[in-house]
């Protein structure tokens, strides 16, 4: 048995997914951009309405992942606020001009964010080199990382999350993510064997996770 995260870009969507079985939300605001920090006010009453894991995304803006010293000063300060509303988690990834990761940032946000996880996000998308990525993100601290395997979505990338599954031997989660819907999670979780999986169930062109579409990817993967 499987798990889904749910991509929220309103706390209706995080709604709708905890009533639909999601077993975690990724909490974040800016979908046009592929996801931000959210308001912390609105972290805040999230929290309160949800029973299931709450995790934040942690990221200034849109663009690249290649942060000035003032933008990571501001992921500092972000995730500390988040930390002392009761979430479950972070989600933030930060890499080098040459799209490597950049372990000095990572570590220190990991490390400000302990005891509670994190998941380096699509960012790894981006690397060159996804074996080394892999072992360096690995040794940063991270507990999971969402990827569609490197290319522009998982049916596209499927053989190399199988890959990137089978090399992490389970020192850290590789969660599918990135056009995955219930029509093709049953095949990504034959093909990869992962245990959790990412969508945000919007099947119908707006920014709201549909109900059905939620409950049809959890029973897939159950």
């Amino acid at each position: 048995m499987a798990n889904i995260e749910i991509a929220s870009f309103n706390r209706r969507a995080a709604l709708i997914a905890q009533e639909n079985g999601a077993d975690r939300i990724e909490f974040c605001a800016g979908m046009e951009v592929g996801g931000i920090t959210p308001n912390i006010e609105d972290v805040i009453a999230l929290r309160k309405e949800l029973d299931i894991d709450l995790n934040v995304m942690v990221r200034p803006r849109g663009g690249d992942f290649v942060y000035s010293e003032d933008e990571f000063d501001q992921m500092k300060r972000a995730l500390i606020r988040m930390k002392q509303q009761d979430v479950n988690g972070f989600v933030f990834g930060i890499l080098n001009k040459d799209n490597s990761v950049n372990m000095e940032q990572n570590r220190a946000l990991v490390e400000l964010a302990s005891p509670l996880p994190c998941t380096f996000h699509r960012a790894f998308d981006d690397v060159v080199d996804m074996d080394v990525a892999l072992e360096d993100v690995i040794s940063c601290g991270f507990t999971t990382i969402l990827t569609s395997g490197c290319e522009p979505n998982v049916m596209d990338g499927i053989a190399n999350l199988k890959h990137l599954v089978q090399r992490a031997e389970g020192r850290i989660v590789i969660m599918p993510g990135g056009g995955l819907r219930s029509t093709n999670v049953e095949e990504v979780l034959r093909e990869t064997a992962a245990v959790y999986f990412h969508s945000s169930a919007i099947t119908d062109g707006g920014n709201t996770a549909v109900a059905q579409e939620v409950k049809e990817l959890k029973e897939k993967v159950s």
